[in-house]
């Protein structure tokens, strides 16, 4: 990848699509305007592309890869046909479809000619790689890089696998050689699926009572937060971070040289926000697949600015299903229930007591009248 004189590198984030072969004409339509309106010089996809639980992908062997093989060339289309670059990193869903991250990365990304990104030495599976973006007067001068990391999956007995100590590693050794280099450390941006412990540090803690608190699970279960000052006008948080319950130093990592001036998740379908902590910016970017629970017609992708003359800075902005295609949508009542739904079996739970709690009032109302009639 390289800069284009006097132009901003513009880069793409589209996150948790999670479609399955039937895939969601509101899916196809977000992503093919988002696409043609903004022309990005590259796109990064960063986990979940598709429901990989359930029942949606049948059969096994061929019938099976050739079912995933066929949606992610049908999602990846308004990208392909344009012959932009693209990479991919993946989310807990992706390899529960029966087909592992490796092999999904490597039969089937990597058989489209744009898709670029080759997987890091020594680490496990696929979506874990380093895209430089070189300077515009075609040396080899590195002015940008860019990390995916593949976060993992879901953990026995519930929440989220710890993040891989071998790609902090991994990142160490890669930011280390860059700057030999290149004489500095590299101003660079990270995108991942599964957001880090430090994303509740852009968040405030409040009281139950306030107005838009969220309630938080696990490792902060009866916990209640709103966006931090640090976030902008506009951003939303509509569901807790789902982080890891083990904190494998990450952040710390990333913050040690001042050379990753952001991180970019998904994951959690309805926010979208942008906070600081310390030195570096933590970013949510909302889903963009209509076949699972979303942010209704506020479902989109996001946009980063890159300027070669400035590198150090960068400026972004979100992209909605409202803006690009409109406010109606293929099934609203799927979509309204769906907007509804408990996010994760943790947010299902006081819903359910609620629910059988109200039940069983109903039940004791209906006895009580009986028994005076």
């Amino acid at each position: 990848m390289r800069f284009k004189k006097n132009k901003p590198f513009k880069i793409m984030q589209i996150t948790d699509i999670q479609e399955i072969p039937a895939i969601s004409p509101d899916t196809k339509a977000l992503l093919e305007n988002a696409i043609k309106e903004e022309n990005p010089d590259l796109v990064i996809y960063t986990g979940d592309q598709i429901k990989g639980y359930g029942v949606t992908y049948k059969g096994k062997g061929k019938e099976l890869e050739s079912a995933v093989a066929k949606t992610i060339s049908a999602l990846l289309e308004p990208v392909t046909k344009r012959n932009i670059p693209f990479a991919v990193t993946f989310g807990n869903h992706d390899r529960q479809v029966g087909i592992s991250n490796k092999d999904q990365f490597n039969d089937i990304y990597k058989s489209f000619p744009s898709c670029i990104g080759e997987q890091a030495e020594g680490i496990d599976g696929g979506g874990t790689c380093s895209i430089p973006i070189k300077a515009s007067d075609c040396s080899d001068r590195v002015v940008f890089n860019l990390y995916l990391f593949d976060s993992g999956t879901d953990a026995k007995g519930g929440g989220y696998e710890p993040f891989d100590r071998n790609i902090i590693k991994w990142y160490q050794k890669t930011r280390d050689e860059l700057k030999e280099q290149n004489g500095a450390y590299v101003p660079s941006i990270v995108f991942q699926h599964i957001p880090m412990f430090e994303y509740y540090n852009v968040l405030e803690r409040v009281k139950r009572t306030e107005k838009g608190a969220i309630r938080a699970f696990r490792i902060h279960k009866n916990e209640y937060y709103k966006l931090g000052k640090t976030c902008g006008e506009g951003d939303v948080l509509l569901e807790p971070p789902s982080i890891p319950n083990e904190n494998t130093g990450e952040f710390e990592a990333l913050s040690e040289k001042g050379d990753v001036l952001a991180v970019f998740v998904g994951h959690d379908h309805k926010n979208s926000f942008v906070g600081r902590y310390k030195n570096i910016d933590l970013g949510f970017t909302q889903s963009s697949g209509f076949n699972v629970y979303g942010n209704r017609t506020k479902r989109g992708v996001r946009c980063i600015l890159i300027d070669e003359n400035n590198p150090g800075e960068y400026k972004t902005y979100t992209r909605t299903f409202e803006e690009l295609v409109g406010k109606k949508v293929s099934r609203p009542i799927y979509d309204f229930i769906s907007s509804k739904a408990p996010e994760t079996t943790d947010a299902a739970i006081p819903m359910i007591c609620k629910a059988v709690f109200a039940l069983a009032v109903i039940a004791a109302v209906i006895a009580l009248v009986a028994g005076v009639i």
